[in-house]
């Protein structure tokens, strides 16, 4: 009788009060209830109450409130699982019998009841899935499992079927509990869910509600608590209004699991079966990150560069709100790829999707996505993600087959000044997109376009000032004229053009362009001047000629190594290099292109600059490099023939080998006869 009359108490107590806050507090009172009470007509009693008492759910209530109900559910099952264990009785209510694990999850699970909607009961039956299943505990009989899973997939869809097109908090519950839930239900349960009403669900729920990400316009807000601090730096204190805002929004039930999330839209998408809610899903993706693009540029945050943060931002900005900023956009970042991921996946293969009438305007859309989002990922590498590469090459290799579309999206995405370098990093941003996208486009492109529209872009940054901010600029931008350069219906063009820009190649390095870059720009020149390119037939010299100019300029560079540059810099040379020695590795890169008439001049010539460099570790790195150009497979047959012949018998390796010693390092300069056996160094693979 004691137990009756404290659930009864525990009952009007429900009724009464007046708030949901007020009603929170008797949460714990009722787990302990709901875990304890050995009668199943009580305990349903209380779980349909628990779903229905005005306290609770009378006035408006957000997702945590859900969450508090869902926790309730599931932390009873827990203690109902560890009681299970053990055959002592139940302390508290010691005049009640232990009830069987099934039996209490029959008479919990008819709380569930009419007096409730129908979203929810799943915060009911998903609280005590969880309880029982989640974290691989293993909690209940097959048979039961089976029921409870059929009766969530269940509660789910009717729950769908009843939301209004003005979704609110209903469709915000169910996808949180089934963010929750989902690798708990079999494919049999899965498959039972209308992708169709599910997917617009938590599109809006995720990213527009005030229950998600706000359509992005938070970031937009911050710009009111951007202030001066001493040493004109601005500061976003952490006491600020704003971050107090985005630290709530990082905290909601819904952008703190952004990660399942974003894979249950993923396999929504998937098993969607009306191709049009897939496309309407990337117009709303395409319209939130465009958003946040928005707010971000008028936020005075997005004026400082990523290099300018230390000189520009004080610390506790450097240190605490801002990392907290980047962290939620870069799981925006994710979860939109890995809709866009599911979404080109489809394409590929749904013959709805892959229709002319569909599948350039999808690509296009994906592509503006990627593009808006850039001011994100270009802050944490290109290529820091597979799923990005993937959209990214899979939106361009679809768009590729309609030029006509291809050249009127590159037109949408040009720069907004061509001949200019902006000055806002938001606007250089986009340029370092469109240099990076329209790089892959150059074969479907006309000569003409790809002279207005892309030689056009990439000029300016060709041609700029010493600028490490832009030296990832700089380096796209000579990536896109080579490739514009390299494509065989452009010889033409390329004879215009090629001796401006091998000019402009020699005056950018070592300052405005990196070792690697300068290397893989020379190299590339070498290859389009030629056989077989056309543009070797109208100039067949243009070879020996560019290659007597980087011979003529190492034999007077500097011999001190390069600094490393920009905010990014290539770590991976070691040694460091100097200017001296990264023109004879560039002279060696292009060895193999060369005619066989060119390559046996040109082979004496490479050994010896290599024997003009004074530093022992950056030789040894060039006599490397090019001990790999003979051997390592680079030329074909008849150039191989040539580079064996003169490295074995007419005194290659010699010249190679013991040309710096004999040329002052070494007191042993005696004669030897071609081909003879010198000191070589016991350690020496050559």
């Amino acid at each position: 009788m004691a137990t009756e009359r404290s659930l009864a108490t525990l009952l009007r107590s429900l009724q009464a009060t007046s708030s949901f806050q007020d009603a929170a507090g008797l949460l714990p009172t009722v787990t302990s209830f709901l875990s304890m009470l050995g009668n199943p007509l009580n305990l349903t009693l209380l779980a349909s109450q628990l779903l229905t008492a005005p306290s609770l759910w009378s006035q408006p209530v957000d997702l945590h409130a859900c969450r508090k109900i869902l926790s309730v559910f599931n932390t009873a099952a827990i203690a109902v699982l560890q009681n299970d264990t053990t055959d002592e009785p139940r302390i508290p209510y010691g005049r009640n019998r232990k009830i069987e694990c099934d039996a209490w999850v029959k008479a919990i699970a008819e709380g569930a009841d009419d007096k409730s909607p129908r979203w929810r009961h799943t915060l009911l039956l998903g609280g005590i899935l969880m309880g029982f299943e989640g974290q691989n505990r293993q909690g209940l009989p097959r048979h039961i499992r089976i029921k409870l899973e059929s009766a969530l997939a269940t509660a789910a869809q009717l729950a769908l079927e009843e939301l209004s097109p003005e979704a609110g908090i209903d469709a915000q519950c169910i996808t949180m509990v089934l963010n929750y839930t989902f690798e708990l239900l079999s494919d049999l349960e899965r498959s039972k869910i209308d992708y169709d009403r599910l997917l617009p669900a938590m599109l809006q729920s995720a990213y527009l509600s005030p229950e998600g990400l706000e359509g992005g316009y938070f970031l937009g807000s911050i710009d009111q608590d951007i202030v001066e601090a001493p040493g004109k730096q601005f500061r976003w204190s952490a006491d600020s209004p704003t971050f107090a805002i985005v630290t709530a929004i990082a905290a909601r039930p819904l952008v703190s699991t952004l990660g399942p999330l974003s894979r249950l839209i993923a396999h929504s998408i998937d098993n969607a079966r009306d191709p049009r809610i897939v496309a309407r899903t990337v117009d709303q993706l395409a319209d939130f990150v465009r958003t946040l693009m928005v707010q971000w540029r008028q936020n005075k945050l997005s004026e400082i560069d990523v290099a300018e943060e230390v000189e520009f931002l004080d610390a506790e900005s450097r240190e605490k709100t801002l990392p907290a900023l980047w962290q939620m956009l870069r799981n925006c970042l994710y979860s939109v790829v890995i809709a866009l991921r599911a979404v080109l996946g489809r394409t590929i293969n749904d013959p709805a999707l892959a229709a002319n009438s569909s599948a350039p305007y999808l690509s296009m859309q994906a592509l503006h996505t990627l593009r808006n989002m850039y001011f994100i990922s270009s802050r944490i590498g290109q290529n820091a993600s597979s799923q990005q590469t993937f959209v990214l090459l899979a939106a361009i290799d679809i768009l590729s087959q309609y030029p006509d579309l291809a050249e009127n999206f590159l037109r949408s995405i040009k720069p907004s000044e061509i001949g200019q370098i902006p000055a806002h990093p938001v606007e250089r941003c986009l340029d370092l997109f469109f240099l990076n996208a329209a790089e892959h486009f150059p074969l479907v492109l006309s000569p003409g376009t790809n002279e207005e529209l892309l030689l056009s872009a990439a000029f300016p940054y060709l041609t700029a000032g010493a600028n490490n901010l832009l030296l990832e600029i700089f380096e796209a931008a000579h990536s896109l004229v080579l490739v514009v350069f390299a494509i065989p219906h452009n010889s033409e063009l390329a004879a215009k053009h090629l001796p401006f820009y091998i000019d402009n190649l020699f005056a950018v390095f070592p300052n405005n362009l990196s070792a690697r870059q300068f290397r893989l720009a020379f190299k590339t020149v070498i290859q389009i001047t030629a056989p077989p390119s056309p543009l070797a037939n109208s100039q067949p010299l243009l070879p020996s000629v560019l290659l007597e100019v980087v011979h003529n300029r190492a034999l007077n560079a500097s011999s001190t190594p390069i600094p490393a540059q920009g905010p990014n810099p290539d770590l991976s040379q070691s040694p460091p290099l100097s200017e001296q020695a990264v023109l004879t590795l560039a002279l060696l890169d292009s060895l193999s292109f060369l005619r066989v008439d060119d390559l046996k001049e040109w082979l004496p010539l490479a050994a010896q600059l290599i024997n003009a460099i004074s530093d022992r570790n950056m030789r040894h790195t060039c006599i490397d490099r090019f001990w790999e150009a003979l051997a390592g497979g680079e030329m074909d047959v008849d150039r191989a023939h040539c580079c064996v012949t003169w490295w074995s018998t007419e005194g290659g390796r010699e010249l190679v080998l013991f040309g710096a010693e004999t040329a002052g390092d070494s007191d042993d300069s005696g004669p030897y006869m071609s081909g003879a056996v010198g000191g070589v160094a016991p350690e020496s693979k050559l």
